[in-house]
């Protein structure tokens, strides 16, 4: 079966190290060009590139791919299948034409919901108990395609968007195996999404991670672990931004000030919430590092009663 490959991110090279595990037969691997990165502003070369680079795979970086060149030289490759994972590029009706067997897209929701860009952070923002993979043909809409297959997993209570991430990445290219070998054999289903059914993952932005703490100690504690590692929930104290990596809830049932520190431990910040209370276990202020807030509190101090985000 010849493959054309388009992904970008970590999310998608556990997929790609299936197709070259399986000796499918790789025609070429498109990823996003090369783009600066950090304070140097040095050019990053993106995870896919680097993997397909490894097995000497050919490696092409169009700024788009409404190129006649690049259309061109797609349809040389004549591609049973083009597999998309991740990419960062919408494939115009001419490239999905392309593969006799078509455009198979591995996404990071259980479709039709959390359709879009940030599937795995918006699932835990929202309080999903179980979130998947799923695999579909693709079409010219946003993840709109028809199913082929899902496969779910439970959402951990604690668990943050970048452990999430790994786990359906590493789940994603089990499931686009077990695809392939579908398609190869002629018995891959066609499952109409309910669009009756979709919701939208949007991408996410900085401004998403600041705290209101009037919501609910159970929905704070879901954006923070949703925003990790990016972009971070964040709030002030004394006008300083402390960003939160760390945090547990507990019940309670005393009435505070939404933001107030009402105690303070050798290794935890409790504060009041709009209900129940957010424990900070791990912080950061502007300039420093992540630390325990155990490490923290070694050469520091958080003031009870200050009330937080103001």
């Amino acid at each position: 079966m010849k493959i054309v490959f388009m992904g970008t991110p970590d999310f998608a090279v556990p997929s790609l190290e299936v197709l070259i595990e399986g000796k499918y037969d790789i025609k070429g691997v498109f990823t996003q060009p090369d783009r600066p990165k950090g304070r140097g502003k040095k050019l990053a070369v993106p995870p896919v590139k680097q993997k397909a680079l490894e097995h000497s795979i050919e490696v092409y970086q169009p700024k788009t791919l409404k190129d006649p060149e690049i259309v061109g030289a797609l349809k040389a490759m004549a591609p049973d299948v083009v597999v998309v994972v991740a990419y960062g590029q919408i494939l115009t009706k001419e490239i999905l034409d392309i593969p006799t067997l078509g455009c198979i897209n591995v996404h990071a929701s259980l479709l039709p919901k959390y359709r879009g860009a940030g599937p795995i952070q918006w699932a835990i923002i929202n309080g999903e108990k179980t979130t998947g993979i799923t695999t579909m043909h693709m079409d010219v809409g946003l993840d709109t395609g028809d199913m082929i297959l899902k496969e779910s997993i439970d959402i951990g209570e604690n668990e943050t968007a970048g452990e999430l991430h790994d786990r359906l990445a590493k789940l994603g290219g089990e499931v686009l195996g077990e695809t392939l070998t579908k398609i190869k054999s002629g018995t891959a289903p066609r499952v109409k999404q309910d669009d009756h059914q979709f919701s939208y993952a949007p991408m996410l932005n900085k401004a998403l991670g600041m705290i209101n703490w009037h919501k609910t100690a159970d929905e704070i504690h879901n954006l923070i672990r949703g925003t990790i590692p990016w972009p971070m929930a964040y709030t002030t104290y004394l006008g300083n931004i402390m960003k939160i990596w760390k945090s547990t809830v507990e019940k309670n049932n005393k009435q505070y000030k939404p933001g107030e520190v009402v105690d303070i431990t050798k290794d935890k910040i409790y504060v009041a919430t709009g209900k129940d209370l957010l424990i900070i276990e791990k912080l950061q202020f502007s300039g420093g590092k992540p630390l325990e807030v155990k490490q923290y509190l070694v050469g520091n101090t958080i003031d009870k009663q200050v009330v937080l985000g103001e």
